[in-house]
């Protein structure tokens, strides 16, 4: 599993019971496994790196990314010969592969304790719990008891990273992506309460923390449910979560998205020097988005904007929603409006039934949009998914390879050029921790455009503001010198409780 078991035992745990939290996929994933973690030490338990020393191993799974499958249970399969020898060790498996695959999980790795899905990420411990008297449970829901369970801000929390903070705005999508999963095992869109949002990161202000990162499958649709909802109620005014200028000169809400709404209001919460937000979709990015970028100082001047494709015949077979015109349209308005704007993508090759042409088109988009970096992908078809039903169209792997790798030039052509017009500027760095090569004064953080940088230095902590001179690019990060630190950390660290 790739442990690393040299960790010391942290000071006054003694004999204390530990667990470890692995985590494949997206952010949701990470941000509901920091919520598993805050559970597990909530009961005592004190974490660990290293799967020989851990008493609970939950496994939090994706079934997005490639080989999704063989990575859970190879993963299970290694597990198993631990628990073989410490038979009290129990084993949870949760997250969107668990959601799919239910009660085969149990059939293919019958010594896993327990099973849950992306509803009742809260219900971990009680689960864990049961099967310590009953043997091994499965609990998967459709769908959460009410759409406040969705949102489980009152568990406690173990934060990856005390100065930075991913806050949950939206779950689950309404959009019809043909070779996207996610609707299926995420549920309909719904939306975070404008107030809990706000106070949540109000919270975290408080306590230090300086960046938050707003998470949603969908985050330019935020808010459309609840404008629905308002607007569908005899009592539009006790809707608080409409605020400022959400509502209509005629006194009724206005059915749109809010998240502009959003983004100002958490923009202009004291404290909080950083806002980023993932994932937008293309054909929901709006001028007020775009305008709230542009004028809120903490909005860092970063948009992730997937193009999955530069063909119309292609977008059009996955159910995207605008053609490559249009998404550069509004690529362009963005850049426009926001100074030093950096740019981010994913793109798919090989999508089913994609030729040369199709193919072509995609490599002039990418090369007129010159981006920062892409998350590039060769198709990989998801069971239940429309796009993995239409085997007769499937690219070569060959073909998809070698397609794959001319996408992989142009990219990291622009991704380079950018990164040099960088160099000899002055970065403000969000430092995160020692890099991981280079020696041991060598840090790693984040620009406000969301690049690595790595820096020479001495007792920088995890936090630390710097400025940095950049003096070298690379395609996927900078080298720069230390000019001055510009603020120390502001952040505690908390134990978790568990909610009253």
């Amino acid at each position: 599993m790739g442990n690393d078991c040299q960790d010391v035992p942290a000071p006054g745990v003694g004999d204390a019971r530990r667990y470890l939290v692995r985590t494949f996929g997206c952010q949701m994933n990470e941000h509901d496994s920091e919520r598993l973690a805050g559970l597990l030490e909530a009961q005592g338990l004190v974490a660990t790196d290293c799967a020989e020393d851990a008493d609970v191993v939950v496994l939090n799974t994706c079934c997005i990314r490639e080989n999704a499958d063989n990575r859970l249970y190879g993963n299970l399969g290694q597990l198993r010969s631990l628990k073989q020898r410490r038979p009290g060790m129990q084993i949870a498996v949760g997250g969107c592969l668990a959601q799919k695959d239910r009660e085969k999980v149990l059939e293919r790795a019958p010594w896993v304790d327990a099973v849950f899905g992306t509803h009742n990420v809260g219900r971990a411990v009680d689960l864990l719990q049961r099967a310590q008297l009953e043997g091994p449970v499965v609990e998967i829901l459709d769908a959460a008891a009410s759409d406040a369970d969705e949102f489980p801000s009152a568990l406690p929390v173990r934060r990856e990273l005390p100065f930075a903070a991913w806050v949950t705005i939206q779950v689950g999508c309404d959009n019809r992506c043909a070779f996207c999963i996610v609707p299926a095992v995420r549920g309909r869109e719904i939306s975070r309460p404008f107030t809990e949002v706000v106070a949540e990161v109000e919270q975290l202000a408080s306590r230090g923390t300086i960046e938050v990162t707003l998470l949603g499958q969908n985050v330019n649709s935020y808010g459309r449910d609840l404008a629905l909802k308002a607007r569908a109620s005899n009592d539009w005014r006790a809707h608080s979560y409409l605020t400022g200028d959400a509502w209509a000169a005629g006194g009724a809400p206005r059915v749109r998205p809010l998240f502009a709404d959003l983004l100002h209001a958490v923009a202009r919460v004291e404290g909080i020097e950083r806002v980023r937000f993932t994932s937008p979709h293309p054909k929901d990015l709006r001028p007020e988005t775009i305008e709230a970028m542009a004028n809120e100082k903490a909005v860092c001047p970063h948009l992730h904007l997937p193009l999955q494709s530069g063909s119309d015949r292609v977008l059009a077979r996955m159910h995207r929603g605008y053609t490559a015109q249009r998404y550069l349209e509004r690529l362009d308005a963005a850049r426009s409006s926001v100074p030093d704007l950096a740019v981010t993508t994913d793109i798919i090759v090989g999508f089913p039934g994609e030729d040369e042409g199709d193919f072509q088109r995609t490599l002039e988009v990418a090369a007129e949009a010159e981006y920062d970096s892409a998350y590039t992908f060769i198709f990989s078809p998801r069971p239940g998914t429309e796009a993995a039903a239409r085997t007769e169209d499937f690219v070569h792997p060959q073909v998809a390879a070698e397609r794959f790798e001319r996408l992989r030039q142009v990219v990291e052509r622009s991704a380079l050029r950018r990164h040099e017009q960088r160099v000899g500027r002055t970065e403000e760095v969000l430092i995160e921790g020692p890099a991981k090569k280079g020696g041991p004064n060598v840090y790693s953080g984040r620009s406000r455009q969301n690049k690595l940088v790595h820096l020479e230095g001495q007792g920088l902590r995890p936090g630390t503001v710097v400025e940095a001179l950049v003096e070298q690019a690379a395609p996927h990060f900078l080298k720069g010198k230390l000019v001055r630190v510009a603020a120390q950390p502001r952040h505690r660290n908390l134990i978790p409780v568990a909610a009253s």
